[in-house]
């Protein structure tokens, strides 16, 4: 697998970089970048990717490799940051906006007896755990239309109200009952799309109070066969986490030498990249 994604992988990043202004130093924010993807697509620490050694299976590489130091301190500089999302968006920007999106979160737990002070207990799958997770909304593109690493512990719905304002175009955001609230509906449709969210099962009714007439137009579109067959697409949330994690240098439980913020959201970031490639390989290959 990594033999295929990665000629891909360096095309892409190598394309986005010569639109991009160059950052100060002695090596270019392309190294930086490639070093971070080339140590996340083997599944090993940045400081493995640092060694001429270990880049021998291929010939697309730096001439000279930065030190562990100095990759832990351009990694986090503002034009590497830059150049990286300029990256996604070129990964994201693989068609047309699509009408139906996803909204959901994905737990990235860590061990419970672990040091990190960024990692916290929350929710997590089949019950409490530690560590983080990836709030994403997903359609049937390659890479996230929006998303966030946060601490476990923070609710899924107030992390959509950064997520929302980032959405192109118009359409619908499915989502689970969690996110049956009226700000949510209120926002989204300030954003031009409607929010469908499932009431929560507690719920006997609407209450006395006012509601967002989004909202109540949710209600409505839920208990019309157009509603119902709309928000079946939300299982193709399931199967874009599920396809995510599912490959060899994919986005599985986060290794012990991913820990802090920082860390997490740099990991995840390429392994969401390396899984956009890996979709639109595929996805030429079928056309």
């Amino acid at each position: 697998m990594e033999c295929e994604l990665w000629p891909k992988l360096y095309a892409l990043v190598r394309s986005v970089a010569k639109t991009q202004k160059r950052g100060r130093g002695r090596y270019s924010d392309l190294v930086i970048v490639l070093v971070l993807l080339w140590a996340a697509l083997h599944d090993r620490p940045i400081c493995w990717a640092c060694e001429m050694r270990h880049w021998k299976t291929t010939r697309l590489r730096p001439a000279v490799l930065p030190s562990d130091s100095t990759m832990s301190r351009r990694l986090e500089s503002p034009s590497v940051i830059g150049l990286r999302k300029a990256i996604e968006q070129r990964a994201r920007d693989f068609g047309e906006a699509p009408l139906i999106k996803i909204l959901d979160g994905k737990p990235l737990p860590v061990g419970g007896c672990t040091k990190d002070p960024d990692a916290k207990r929350g929710r997590s799958a089949g019950g409490m755990g530690r560590g983080y997770k990836l709030h994403a909304i997903w359609s049937d593109r390659p890479f996230p239309d929006a998303y966030e690493i946060r601490p476990m512990n923070q609710n899924e719905s107030n992390v959509a109200k950064t997520l929302i304002p980032r959405l192109a175009g118009t359409g619908y955001i499915l989502a689970d009952n969690q996110y049956d609230k009226n700000p949510l509906y209120e926002l989204a449709g300030l954003h031009r799309h409607q929010l469908v969210a499932p009431p929560r099962k507690k719920r006997k009714g609407l209450g006395h109070h006012k509601h967002s007439p989004h909202r109540l137009h949710a209600l409505e579109l839920l208990n019309r066969p157009f509603g119902r067959e709309l928000f079946q697409f939300r299982d193709t949330i399931e199967r874009s986490f599920g396809n995510a994690t599912s490959f060899g240098g994919g986005l599985a439980p986060l290794p012990s030498w991913v820990r802090r913020s920082h860390r997490v959201i740099r990991w995840t970031w390429a392994k969401l990249l390396i899984n956009a490639v890996r979709i639109r390989e595929h996805k030429r290959l079928a056309a």
